[in-house]
């Protein structure tokens, strides 16, 4: 298989609207999703350290991608994911940094 097959499919990012990006990253369980995978490569749903399980975390990840904010990978039995940072500011100069670099609430989980 070719690496490009392996790739699930993904909105191209000059066709998505920042609203969708941010709507997105509103929720607070994706924006825990998006700081995890911004601290490792990529990440199946099972290694990510976010306080729900991974069913959920796989429901979430499939938010982001369909919102062209990861991308998610077949390898075997598993579907790796990775946050499109670079593609990201270039569509959005900035929103991904500003993102992440935010303060989350102290009373956060």
């Amino acid at each position: 298989m070719n690496e490009s097959s392996a790739v699930l499919p993904q909105p191209d990012l000059e066709d998505v609207e920042v609203a969708t990006v941010l709507a997105a990253l509103a929720d607070p369980v994706r924006l825990k999703i998006v700081r995890a995978l911004n601290q490792v490569d990529e990440s199946t749903c099972a290694a990510l350290e976010v306080p729900v399980n991974a069913s959920t975390v796989s429901h979430h990840l499939h938010a982001l991608r369909e919102a062209g904010v990861v991308q998610t990978r077949v390898a075997g039995r598993t579907r790796p994911s990775r946050l499109r940072a670079a593609e990201l500011q270039k569509r959005f100069p900035g929103l991904l940094s500003a993102v992440l670099d935010a303060t989350p609430p102290r009373h956060a989980t």
